[in-house]
């Protein structure tokens, strides 16, 4: 197979692939930027009630108030991926490892504050691969660097090589003209 030959398939079906990847990568991407300002993608942050430092809920408190909502998703510690504490409005944002769910609870009263489903979540995870599973993150998503690296390589060989190609063949019958002549 001729290099030229070589090079135009695989830089074909290697941007094929990771055009799929990139679509992806780009789309979710460009809706993760935007997450603070559309809130049905991630919920805005409520404020919780005035106070000083001294006067915060113990968490304690908080996971219970959670915990007696009733809520399917916030049955058990277990439950918890994590609290989010934001001292500046007061607030913890409590995360549960089930469907993207989310309480926030003012961190003065303890009382809950909102109950949402973070989509953000799920848009990082399609973002970075873990939601197709663990071994895409850690393993596929590490292939579209060199991927893109070779299309960029590949795609100027293919650039390049027919307008080099030219030249030579230019040249070559200028020089048959030249010598044929005399």
């Amino acid at each position: 197979m001729k290099p030229f030959k070589f090079f135009w398939d695989t830089h074909k079906w290697t941007g094929i692939v990771l055009s799929v990847v990139l679509l992806n990568v780009a789309i979710t991407g460009f809706l993760l930027l935007i997450k603070k300002k559309a809130d049905w993608i991630q919920p805005p942050t409520q404020v919780g009630a005035p106070g000083e430092w001294q006067d915060l809920a113990p968490l304690s408190e908080v996971l219970q108030t959670v915990f007696a909502q009733g809520h399917e998703d916030f049955r058990t510690i277990d439950d918890v991926d994590r609290i989010d504490f934001r001292p500046g409005k007061r607030v913890h944002k409590v995360r549960s490892k089930h469907h993207h769910s989310e309480m926030q609870v003012d961190a003065m009263t303890g009382q809950v504050l909102g109950v949402a489903t973070r989509r953000s979540d799920l848009l990082e995870q399609i973002h970075d691969g873990s939601f197709f599973g663990n071994w895409v993150h850690d393993w596929a998503m590490l292939l579209v660097p060199p991927g893109l690296v070779f299309l960029v390589a590949s795609g100027f060989y293919l650039w390049l090589a027919p307008i080099l190609r030219r030249r030579r063949t230019g040249k070559a019958k200028r020089q048959k003209v030249v010598g044929g002549g005399v």
